[in-house]
C-alpha cells in the first residue's frame, strides 16, 4: 500500500514552495548510484515496475493535505494548493533486469517541479531496495554455476512485502523455485518446500517422520536427513525411499554441518543404495560466497537453497544511491559539493562492446556499435508499453550476464567495467550549447547549480 504520504516531509515542505513562488516548469531529476559497494561488479536493475505503479496511480487527495498539515502543525487550508496533485510527467529508464554501472542514470524523471520532487522518496525506495537484492541474488546463479538456486528468504526479510520481492528479484535473474507461496501464486513461480526440523522430532523417530510424510504427499519427496546425525539420516531416508519405490525426482536436504563433506558421504550413500537419481539439496546461511566454494570444491550438491543472507543483501545491505535535479525549466543545472558533484542535463547511456559504456546527453547521437539503455516507458502520467512479464526481464538479465567481462562476474574480488566515460561521443564535444564536453562542464557555459 502506498500513497502520496509516503515520502519525506522535506518533500511537502520544497513543493509547497514551489507552488507559491509559481516554480512549476519541468524539471529533470537523474536517479543514479554512485559507488558499487564492496565485492560487487555490477548491479541489476530494479524496481521500474512499482515505480511505475505508484506514478501512474498518484494522486494527493485530502487526507493526504490532512496528514501533510498536522505533520507541519499547519491547517490544512495552508496546504490545499497540493490537492488534487497527479504525476503527469515523463519517465526514461534502464528497462529492469538489465546490468547497469556506477554513475549510470538507471532512470529520469521529467515532471513539473512539484510533482517531481513529491515523488523523489517513494521512487529512490524502490529502485535502491530492489537493485540491491536483485544484484545479490545474481551473484548466486552465477556462483552456482548452472545448478539450480531456490529461495529460502520469506521468514527473515524485513517485512513480507521484501520477502515477496526477494522472491520475484531472484526468479528475474534466474532462481528456479521460491518458498513463498505468495509470490510463487502471483507471479507463476514454481513453489518448492520441505519440512522443518520440528517437524522431524514431532515424531517419536525419525523413520517414523519420513514414512509419515511420504504417506501425506505423493510422489517425489524431500528429506531433511540432518536432525540428529545425517549420515544415519541419510540412511533411513535412502530406506524409506527404496521401500516406496520413491527414488526419481526425491530428494534429502543437508541444512548444517560440513556441507560439501556431508554432501559427498550423502552422494554415496545414496548411490550404494541404488539411488543415484535421488538429488542433494543444500542449505543453511548460504549466499553466493559459500556457493561458490561449494562448487569449486566439486561438491556433489544438485540444489541450492539460499535465505536470510540473500533476502537481505548481509554483506551490502544498502546503496549509495541519489536522484539529483539535473535540468529545470530548460536550464541545466549540478551540485558542485565535495565528492557528490554531479553532471548536468537529461542524459542516455550507451553501451558499447565490453561495457565500455558512455554517458552523453539525451539527444546526442550514439557512439558506433552501441546501444541507448534508457526507454521512454512513462508519457504525461501513463505507461508507453505493457508491464513486461518475468521471461523477458530474465531472458534479458541472462544476456546481459553472459556479456559481462569475466572480471566483473568474479564472487571474490570482482572487477567493475571502468567508469562510463561522460559526454566523450564527437557530437558532445562540438555542441556548442552543451551542457558539458568531454567529461568537465563547458566554461563557456557554465550550468546553473543551486
Amino acid at each position: 500500500m502506498s500513497s502520496a504520504t509516503t515520502t519525506d516531509l522535506y518533500e511537502v515542505t520544497m513543493a509547497m514552495s514551489y507552488l507559491r513562488e509559481g516554480m512549476t516548469g519541468p524539471a529533470t531529476f537523474s536517479l543514479f548510484v554512485r559507488d558499487l559497494p564492496t565485492d560487487r561488479g555490477f548491479l541489476v536493475a530494479a524496481g521500474l515496475e512499482s515505480t511505475l505503479d505508484f506514478l501512474s496511480g498518484f494522486r494527493v487527495d485530502a487526507e493526504d493535505v490532512d496528514a501533510f498539515a498536522a505533520a507541519l502543525h499547519r491547517p490544512p487550508r495552508d496546504l490545499a494548493p497540493l490537492l488534487g496533485m497527479e504525476f503527469t510527467g515523463e519517465v526514461r529508464a534502464v528497462p529492469e533486469g538489465r546490468i547497469v554501472l556506477a554513475g549510470e542514470p538507471l532512470l529520469e524523471v521529467t515532471a513539473p517541479l512539484p510533482q517531481a520532487q513529491l515523488v523523489e522518496t517513494y521512487v529512490l525506495n524502490q529502485v535502491s531496495h530492489r537493485t540491491t537484492i536483485a544484484s545479490k541474488a545474481a551473484r548466486c546463479v552465477l556462483a552456482a554455476q548452472g545448478h539450480p538456486v531456490v529461495d529460502f528468504s520469506l521468514r527473515r526479510t524485513h517485512g513480507p512485502q521484501a520477502g515477496y520481492q526477494a522472491a520475484r528479484l531472484s526468479a528475474m535473474v534466474g532462481f528456479a523455485g521460491t518458498s513463498n507461496v505468495a509470490a510463487a501464486t502471483a507471479e507463476g513461480l514454481p513453489a518448492v518446500g520441505t519440512m522443518a526440523h520440528s517437524y522431524i522430532e514431532a515424531f517419536g523417530t525419525e523413520e517414523a517422520a519420513f514414512r509419515a510424510f511420504a504417506r501425506s504427499h505423493p510422489g517425489p519427496v524431500t528429506f531433511l536427513v540432518d536432525t540428529y546425525d545425517t549420515e544415519a539420516g541419510v540412511r533411513l531416508a535412502a530406506r524409506v525411499l527404496r521401500d516406496l519405490d520413491r527414488g526419481p525426482g526425491s530428494a534429502v536436504r543437508l541444512d548444517s554441518g560440513d556441507l560439501g563433506a556431508l554432501a559427498r558421504r550423502a552422494r554415496a550413500l545414496l548411490d550404494a543404495a541404488g539411488l543415484p537419481d535421488v538429488r542433494i539439496v543444500a542449505s543453511g546461511g548460504l549466499d553466493e560466497y559459500s556457493v561458490d566454494g561449494l562448487v569449486r570444491s566439486g561438491a556433489p550438491i544438485d540444489v541450492y537453497a539460499v535465505g536470510t543472507r540473500v533476502g537481505v543483501s548481509a554483506d551490502a545491505p544498502f546503496l549509495d544511491s541519489a536522484y539529483k535535479m539535473v535540468e529545470y525549466d530548460g536550464r541545466p543545472v549540478m551540485k558542485l559539493s565535495s565528492a557528490k558533484v554531479t553532471a548536468p542535463g537529461q542524459k542516455q547511456v550507451f553501451r558499447r562492446p565490453g561495457y565500455a559504456d558512455v554517458i552523453g546527453l539525451r539527444e546526442e547521437r550514439p557512439p558506433d556499435e552501441s546501444q541507448p539503455l534508457l526507454q521512454t516507458v512513462m508519457r504525461n502520467g501513463r505507461r508507453t508499453a505493457e508491464r513486461p512479464d518475468l521471461e523477458e526481464m530474465r531472458a534479458r538479465n541472462a544476456a546481459d550476464l553472459a556479456g559481462l567481462p569475466p572480471a566483473a562476474r568474479r564472487i571474490r574480488t570482482p572487477v567493475a567495467p571502468r567508469a562510463p566515460d561522460l559526454g566523450a561521443t564527437d557530437r558532445a564535444r562540438r555542441r556548442g550549447p552543451a551542457p558539458y564536453r568531454g567529461g568537465v562542464p563547458d566554461r563557456g557555459r557554465r550550468p546553473a547549480h543551486p
